[in-house]
């Protein structure tokens, strides 16, 4: 059985195509994690709160508490990358989501459940910046977008995996919160099913050669070529004489090769690789995925119904990362970020309206929330679903392609991790918000989603580069 070649009609260079996949998946599968690890609290949420006696501020920040693990893990995981290597983080992050995944599922309080959330957090973050680094170095120019989107696919089937346990496990019990095996509620387990892809993430990163730019600038040059001969057909020596200057001119970086020469502020790039990442969570995606159950609960939906419309969300997710890939080589990251953004503002425009022209009623808990119509109920839910689907083509995967190739080779790991902190701290501040935000208004809350919206596409027109086709080398 021979290996699948393919030559670029363009550059002409041929390469391995099956290859490439291959270490792209495994290394993505750290993406995979992120989006189980992240997601699985959507369907304990409910009975968490409950049994640990947690009000909506509390309950909020045990939800994002995993999010502060993540800021620190983005930050520091290029720099340790840079260290010991990519694959090595890799294996530490999955130490980290099988730790995280035990002790979440034996949590007593609302104190330890949050201390093995921030561990997880850590892989979390670990997994966010090593992934689209390790894709982008050793992948094909040619296909870099779609390898690098294979990190939004596996952390969108992580969510939907995460999320279909949780309905799967509830379902089995009765409810989140009743008894299953061994005597334990069916939201313990929820997290512990975590354990089976932490051991598989941990096991294949072993498998996987390290990156040809770490092995360079190790001076391990010879490493370096058999491993970009399993990808590349022709033109290693050139690749590898590229990625000899830049790591010849390439100091250990730290946030102060970030600032301008002899200025105060940071480089113009490393705004913008900011910026993307701050609109990317500050429209409420990580709202749908984290606290949807909860959500449709509140505004009428059983408990089975709010899991289902979950699930289905997700698998519409799936759906349009599929179609994204597709996209994203042949349009390029500008114009699928432009299209993303407007039919986010329409959506969530929609939800916005929705939810603040419905009458309110009073909650389980005190708390004033919209009750909809039959009619409204479906407008909401294709609103919802538009909303993810416009995301997940878009937004969702072209921010981690952006984020991994936008960068010089100088300040890539550095600028990466600062931009993948500042989306954790985002992700955080929009998720602790939302229970409270939500208690006030939910027309007022998807309302700011909409002008986040609005403003990420006016933000991408004037200021996104494009970066399609150009070797990293050269950015």
């Amino acid at each position: 059985m021979t290996e699948a070649r393919s030559v670029d009609q363009h550059s002409g260079r041929d390469y391995h195509l099956t290859k490439a996949i291959h270490l792209a998946s495994v290394a993505a599968l750290g993406g995979f994690l992120f989006g189980f690890d992240t997601a699985v609290i959507n369907g304990a949420v409910t009975a968490v709160q409950s049994q640990f006696g947690m009000g909506p501020w509390l309950t909020g920040f045990v939800v994002a508490s995993a999010l502060l693990g993540c800021v620190a893990g983005a930050y520091l995981a290029g720099r340790l990358a840079d260290r010991i290597g990519r694959t090595r983080v890799m294996m530490l992050a999955a130490a980290m989501f099988l730790v995280s995944a035990i002790g979440s599922g034996l949590a007593q309080g609302a104190v330890d459940l949050t201390f093995w959330r921030v561990v997880g957090g850590l892989g979390v973050g670990a997994a966010s910046v090593i992934a689209p680094a390790y894709i982008a170095e050793i992948s094909p120019a040619e296909i870099r977008g779609r390898l690098g989107s294979l990190q939004q696919l596996a952390i969108v089937v992580g969510i939907f995996v995460a999320l279909l346990s949780d309905a799967w496990l509830a379902g089995l019990a009765g409810g989140a919160a009743e008894q299953l095996w061994f005597g334990a509620s069916a939201w313990r387990w929820m997290f512990i099913a975590e354990i089976v892809p932490a051991l598989a993430y941990g096991l294949l990163a072993f498998t996987i050669p390290e990156s040809p730019r770490f092995l360079v600038a190790r001076n391990d040059e010879r490493t370096a070529r058999q491993v970009l001969r399993q990808v590349l057909v022709s033109g290693i020596e050139e690749r590898i004489k590229e990625i000899r200057r830049t790591v010849a001119r390439d100091a250990r970086t730290s946030v102060r090769d970030l600032v301008k020469p002899g200025g105060r502020t940071l480089l113009p790039i490393v705004w913008i690789g900011i910026a993307l990442s701050v609109f990317q969570q500050f429209v409420g995606i990580n709202v749908i995925f984290y606290y949807s159950s909860t959500l449709w609960q509140a505004v009428g939906f059983t408990e089975e119904d709010a899991l289902t419309q979950t699930v289905i969300t997700s698998v519409t997710n799936i759906v349009v990362t599929v179609v994204a890939i597709a996209l994203i080589d042949k349009i390029g990251r500008r114009r699928l970020l432009t299209i993303g953004s407007t039919g986010m503002a329409i959506s969530l425009g929609v939800l916005a309206w929705i939810f603040a022209m419905a009458p309110t009623v009073v909650g389980d808990r005190g708390e004033r929330v919209p009750e909809l119509t039959d009619t409204g109920g479906v407008i909401a839910l294709i609103a919802a679903n538009a909303f993810v689907v416009f995301f997940g083509m878009s937004w969702g995967p072209g921010v981690w392609v952006l984020l991994g190739e936008m960068f010089s080779n100088r300040i890539r790991g550095t600028a990466l991790g600062l931009a993948a902190a500042a989306q954790w701290l985002a992700n955080f501040a929009i998720s602790m918000s939302f229970p409270a935000m939500a208690a006030v208004s939910l027309g007022l809350t998807y309302g700011f989603y909409t002008f986040c919206a609005v403003a990420s596409l006016i933000f991408v027109l004037k200021w996104v580069p494009e970066t399609k086709g150009r070797e990293l080398e050269d950015m």
